[in-house]
């Protein structure tokens, strides 16, 4: 596992444990999901996943007796693995500082049902950056095939400023 030094150099693709994604994102149990990076050239594109179980809470009410990921936490995670791309090229005293909020989504289409046991694999590329906005395409895949995918959008904001 290679250790994402504090400001990264965006042409040097690296991996992130759980405990180096915890440093860039605030999220915590049940809201990270993110369990890995296992690419990431930070600023351009980042490849991660989450590893779906029946022990998430959600699937306590969604649905009883047929267990199926909600789609807008599939989109969530998409987000956060976003936010990690972005995050990482600005480094750990940046990310403490900082917020990234996701702002909003188009085109997203949800394409195949997520369930106990998949492993969902991750991809954003930033496609646009404007001041403090972040565009980028998200998807989302199963075994090979894919389960959703749309176009995010983020803003990153100073943690003083939160009210």
């Amino acid at each position: 596992m290679t250790n994402l030094p504090d400001q990264a150099e965006a042409a040097s693709p690296v991996e992130m444990d759980i405990r180096l994604i915890m440093d860039f994102l605030p999220h915590r149990y049940p809201f990270l999901l993110v369990d890995r990076v296992t690419r990431i050239e930070p600023g351009v594109f980042i490849e991660a996943y989450k590893c779906v179980s029946f022990n998430e809470p959600f699937f306590l009410g969604h649905f009883p007796g047929l267990p199926v990921m909600p789609g807008v936490l599939i989109v969530e995670a998409m987000a956060q693995a976003g936010g990690l791309m972005v995050l990482a090229d600005k480094g750990k005293d940046f990310a403490r500082e900082s917020v990234f909020l996701f702002t909003g989504m188009e085109n997203v289409r949800l394409r195949k049902p997520v369930l106990p046991g998949d492993r969902l694999e991750l991809r954003c590329e930033l496609t646009r950056q404007k001041m403090r906005i972040w565009k980028m395409h998200g998807t989302a895949h199963v075994d090979g095939a894919l389960a959703a995918e749309g176009e995010l959008s983020a803003a990153i904001v100073p943690r003083e400023a939160m009210p």
